[in-house]
């Protein structure tokens, strides 16, 4: 299982997700999700990834082959719109997923991947596209202006309560750390390093980009900040009428 959120702001987008990959209790290891396309001075992609491992490393094999082709007829380079460039990636994935279908229905395995595609296309805007494993895509709204995929329920209250196009970059980052960090702390598929990048509007360059790890300093002042700010808010709620007054305090576990 995994984790990666995409925002969109007015001027930025955020990427984030983690590193864990399982096959099993015995068998955890750290992937980056995250592939970032930087490609001259007219386009920048960022991809974000879950679910089976192989086809997701097909895909992205086979986006850099095009990538690496100058004849190739389709590419992260040939599409105008950065919705050709989810399209394309999508088809992508669905012929892998057939390719290895037999195989697959054999040992009851699950070939399905998911996509977020992000960035921008010199001349068009900024934005960001949910890729399911079937291959169409939607595009974030201006009401709910993230994406997510993996194991996105735990994560997911903190980004419908904050996340609007209008909210700061700073805010939106140490928002999507915090979904991040909620979600590892309700389900042990999800872990770190934590990865982190940043894009800003025409700019075609990652802005910033941070990799956090289990003790990371930053980290971990961020998750007790926000732990201890639950339980202050906690207490503040308004009381019942069978309860005591009095002092209260919620305690941590």
């Amino acid at each position: 299982m995994t984790y990666c959120l995409a925002i969109q702001l007015k001027n930025h987008l955020i990427f984030a997700g983690d590193s864990r990959t399982s096959a099993g209790v015995d068998n955890v290891t750290v992937y980056s999700k995250m592939h970032q396309y930087p490609l001259g001075d007219d386009r920048l992609f960022v991809a974000l990834t879950a679910g089976n491992l192989a086809t997701t490393q097909a895909v992205f094999s086979r986006i850099q082959r095009d990538l690496d082709n100058p004849q190739a007829e389709e590419s992260l380079r040939t599409a105008d719109y950065m919705f050709d460039a989810a399209h394309y990636i999508g088809r992508i994935s669905r012929q892998v997923q057939a390719e290895h279908s037999d195989a697959f229905a054999m040992t009851q395995a699950n070939a399905e991947a998911s996509f977020i595609l992000g960035g921008q296309i010199r001349g068009r805007p900024h934005n960001i596209y949910l890729i399911y494993p079937q291959g169409n895509c939607i595009t974030a709204s201006p009401k709910a202006p993230f994406l997510q995929i993996g194991e996105t329920k735990y994560g997911k209250p903190i980004l419908d309560r904050v996340i609007t196009l209008d909210t700061s970059l700073g805010d939106a980052v140490r928002c999507a750390l915090m979904s991040l960090s909620s979600t590892m702390r309700s389900n042990i598929s999800v872990g770190p390093p934590v990865e982190v990048a940043v894009y800003a509007r025409d700019s075609f360059a990652i802005a910033h980009h941070m990799i956090l790890d289990y003790d990371s300093r930053l980290l971990l002042d961020m998750e007790e900040s926000w732990s201890r700010g639950l339980r202050t808010a906690l207490s503040e709620l308004p009381r019942f009428d069978w309860e005591e007054e009095g002092p209260r305090e919620v305690q941590s576990r």
